[in-house]
């Protein structure tokens, strides 16, 4: 298979949080590149799938990313980094 993607991405396990409008919602970035990350979403979020653009915050790593969804399946969601 070949990998379209700009830059290698990284599995990982963190623990996030999404900021959509000063509500936040929790997530876990499963992987992660310079460009875009994957995250799962608690089966109860129903509500952030409806959401096009967010700033997605990583404590761990002192981050706060602007984001907009590019994909979406069941709990899961792929994001670009604007």
């Amino acid at each position: 298979m070949i990998e379209g993607r700009i830059a290698p991405r990284y599995r990982v396990n963190k623990r996030a949080t999404i900021d959509y409008g000063g509500d936040k919602y929790p997530c876990t970035v499963r992987d992660i590149s310079s460009t875009g990350a994957a995250l799962e979403l608690p089966d109860s979020m129903i509500i952030v799938r409806r959401v096009k653009e967010f700033t997605l915050l990583i404590p761990e790593d002192r981050l706060r990313l602007s984001c907009r969804v590019v994909w979406q399946r069941d709990f899961r969601m792929g994001v670009t980094f604007d």
